[in-house]
């Protein structure tokens, strides 16, 4: 059975969907053709089963199933998927460290208050979300509680210090790299060509550089439910087209449907501040990085 020997473990909203693709792009990379098969987080299938979104799947991979996700690999030499949700679900690093004890590890850190604000506009984007922010903010223990998959968890997922030393105790320190949502952004060439190398594959290459999975406001909310929820129009045209076409079809739509970004009120954004200074204080001393422009 073949088996990825690289993940990309997180964190949600912060650049995965479109370091995907970049490293999908390379010749020498086979990337599994379902983005976050989530094999190693079988919690969300079963704890964190409400409010589940996961393209139709409601039970965790087998391990022939996860198997069979690489069976199209021929002369690639990087072997990976993404599943954002590794980072952040505990047992994770120890049922990956049982099956692929010597995979490398990619995580991409974006500041924790902007990747919460991300992530309940993602979900606000596609109609799932229904209360503000700051309501859902208060909401969020008690959602955590009733068994909301991490997608919701915007707050609590942002404490990345005790995630990443999770990897950094269970892994040797060189099969991981951690980079910045910032660096990915302003300097993609320069990280995508470290994760080459990392990778033992030809640095050379350059990738098309589109964004993914970019959030927003729908400008039309019933288009978006159009392709987003179950109606009679979606199931009368479902087969008429492949699967592959109805996807590009309803990303196109949805991308030239999306409005302008919102912006997180200063009022809620010194308050998320506050909550994540220890946490981040402590992740700067753990990974030696200067993270001061978080706390601005």
């Amino acid at each position: 059975m073949i088996m990825p020997n690289f993940l990309i473990i997180g964190a949600a909203k912060a650049g995965t969907t479109s370091l995907y693709s970049y490293l999908n792009q390379h010749p020498q990379v086979y990337m599994s053709p379902v983005k976050e098969p989530r094999f190693f987080t079988p919690e969300l299938y079963s704890i964190y089963n409400n409010g589940v979104r996961d393209n139709g799947r409601r039970t965790a991979l087998t391990l022939e199933q996860y198997g069979q996700l690489f069976q199209g690999v021929s002369t690639e030499i990087a072997i990976g998927e993404a599943s954002t949700e590794y980072l952040y679900i505990p047992k994770a690093p120890e049922r990956i460290k049982s099956h692929i004890p010597k995979a490398k590890l990619i995580a991409i850190l974006r500041n924790p208050v902007e990747r919460a604000f991300s992530a309940f506009l993602y979900q606000f984007r596609d109609g799932v979300e229904t209360l503000t922010f700051q309501q859902a903010l208060q909401a969020e223990e008690k959602r955590i509680k009733a068994g909301f998959r991490p997608g919701w968890h915007y707050k609590q997922v942002g404490f990345y210090s005790s995630q990443v030393k999770r990897y950094l105790d269970g892994f040797d320190p060189e099969q991981m790299r951690l980079y910045l949502y910032d660096d990915l952004s302003s300097d993609g060439l320069i990280v995508v060509q470290d994760i080459y190398r990392f990778l033992a594959i030809d640095d050379t290459f350059i990738p098309d550089f589109k964004r993914e999975n970019v959030s927003g406001i729908p400008k039309r909310r019933w288009l978006q439910n159009l392709f987003t929820k179950n109606n009679p129009l979606k199931s009368a045209f479902k087969p008429l087209f492949s699967g592959k076409l109805r996807l590009a079809i309803r990303e196109r739509v949805k991308k030239q449907n999306l409005g302008a970004k919102p912006i997180l009120s200063p009022e809620i954004r010194q308050e998320l501040i506050e909550v994540y200074r220890e946490d981040i204080e402590k992740l700067q001393t753990l990974i030696q990085r200067d993270l001061s422009a978080w706390l601005a």
